[in-house]
């Protein structure tokens, strides 16, 4: 499969091309045509007139009709867009499935949050300096929005990216992950199908990272939203124009906390799950388990013999079920920081090597150094820590004690542990008696302390597009 996309002026020619590989067997499976400062203009500019054009901006019943007939188009290609995003992301056949079938309903939860939408009655008339006034607001988009997008969920994150920002009302440019860029394209053209004018959603491709910041810090700019790397999250942040919103959403290093009293043999099994789903490449994915010392080996044999049962592989198999990491070299870091942790003290339970230049055994370590990097950095790979604590307060006290803040878990069959760990940890959402990567769309997702700012999640995503414009009326008769 070639592709050759530009779309933002054929006039201007390309900056380059950029080779897709499919993360299993680094077959190249694409060449997509990018996009240089010469563009940016063009992008922009063109954005910037729709916003600016408001007498001709879609109505929520226009919106409607082209996120219904999105939602219709997908369904119909369920199977070749889970092909797709499986061969670019790598994510094992059936997980890719299921994120089609959310980016449909992600479809149909954005236009029930803006067929609901309304404003607000603003109470007058409490004083004197009121009297005689109505107020209200009214939900107006916000302007241009640009999108920076991640690898991991190739499709639905775009969904979450640009059907909101389409939801809202706004102009969007979005520029995905250059791994994965197949699936965003494949949105674009969707949305387009389905009746959106083609200057509404733009997929920016870029050259290089610094093409993308000067498109992320333009002052045209309203809404900035990113999913990636702290780093690169936090850094674009601060180069941002004067008044430009953002949300961000970065990794998390999450923790489970299982007590004694907790349902091992379902706990074992969710966590594995939330553990080594997509290889670990989940920015929710369970990394940190914290066991009572004397009730850890039941939990850690029955961990070992789940890792040691999954099927590793390739993602177009649906019998993988966890697939490769997204490149070779992410890969050979994984088995650094194994290796490294290994030899400042982990036990290494189970896996440990790499299966090939592309895939990474499910691997458990026991106890490993506090300073090790696999317990003070996110391993976005197949790699759980499991640590011993004499008392269960410490373990929320260790959870704590790094500058990371998403998601976490805890298990038990006592609501008064769980109200505990709910009220002591630092974690944006608890889940109790689930594995930490559990999310739905519609629910706010959101990364506190260097794991993020704003909150994700479709409906919540489209309100931070909009704006609430108020208006108030003097009038005698009231």
């Amino acid at each position: 499969m070639i592709i050759h996309d530009v779309k933002i002026n054929s006039r201007i020619p390309k900056a380059g091309d950029l080779e897709v590989f499919n993360p299993f067997d680094r077959s190249k499976i694409a060449e997509v045509a990018t996009v240089g400062e010469q563009h940016l203009e063009d992008a922009l500019s063109s954005a910037e007139k729709l916003y600016l054009d408001k007498a001709n901006w879609m109505s929520v019943h226009e919106r409607v009709v082209v996120l219904e007939k999105t939602a219709e188009i997908i369904s119909q290609r369920v199977e070749a867009l889970t092909k797709l995003a499986a061969s670019e992301g790598g994510k094992p056949y059936l997980d890719s499935q299921v994120e089609i079938n959310r980016a449909i309903d992600g479809c149909k939860l954005a236009i029930e949050a803006i067929r609901n939408e309304h404003g607000e009655v603003i109470p007058m008339g409490g004083d004197k300096y009121s009297a005689n006034r109505a107020a209200f607001t009214l939900k107006e988009p916000i302007g241009v929005v640009v999108a920076v997008s991640a690898f991991n969920h190739p499709f639905n994150l775009i969904i979450h990216q640009v059907i909101a920002a389409i939801a809202a009302g706004c102009p969007v440019i979005v520029k995905p992950a250059s791994d994965t860029p197949l699936s965003c394209i494949a949105v674009r053209d969707i949305l387009i199908e389905a009746g959106l004018p083609k200057e509404w959603c733009q997929v920016f491709i870029s050259d290089k990272s610094t093409t993308a910041t000067k498109l992320v810090t333009d002052p045209r700019v309203s809404f900035f939203s990113f999913i990636g790397s702290a780093k690169i999250g936090w850094m674009l942040r601060s180069k941002l124009s004067s008044g430009t919103r953002c949300a961000l959403e970065h990794g998390g290093v999450a923790p489970a906390i299982v007590y004694p009293d907790a349902n091992y043999a379902e706990a074992i099994t969710l966590l594995g799950k939330g553990g080594f789903y997509h290889a670990g490449q989940v920015c929710v994915s369970v990394q940190r388990v914290y066991l009572q010392k004397d009730y850890s080996e039941k939990f850690v044999a029955g961990l070992k013999t789940l890792a040691e049962s999954l099927v590793v592989g390739d993602p177009l198999s649906d019998k993988t079920e966890v697939g490769p990491l997204i490149k070779p070299q992410e890969c050979d870091r994984i088995h650094e920081w194994v290796t490294e942790a290994v030899a400042t003290g982990a036990k290494l339970v189970t896996g440990g090597n790499k299966i090939s230049d592309t895939c990474y055994q499910p691997t458990i370590l026991l106890n490993p150094s506090l300073d090790s990097k696999v317990s003070q950095q996110e391993v976005f790979g197949p790699v759980i820590c499991i640590y011993e604590v004499d008392e269960m307060s410490k373990a929320v006290e260790l959870a704590n004690s790094l500058e990371v803040s998403f998601q976490a878990a805890v298990w038990t069959s006592n609501i008064d542990n769980a109200f505990y760990v709910r009220k002591h940890i630092n974690a944006a959402a608890i889940m109790v008696n689930d594995h930490t990567a559990f999310r739905i769309d519609g629910m706010p997702f959101a990364g506190l302390k260097d794991s993020g700012y704003g909150i994700g999640g479709i409906p919540h995503t489209i309100e931070d597009m909009q704006v609430d414009k108020m208006m108030v009326i003097k009038s005698p008769s009231i």
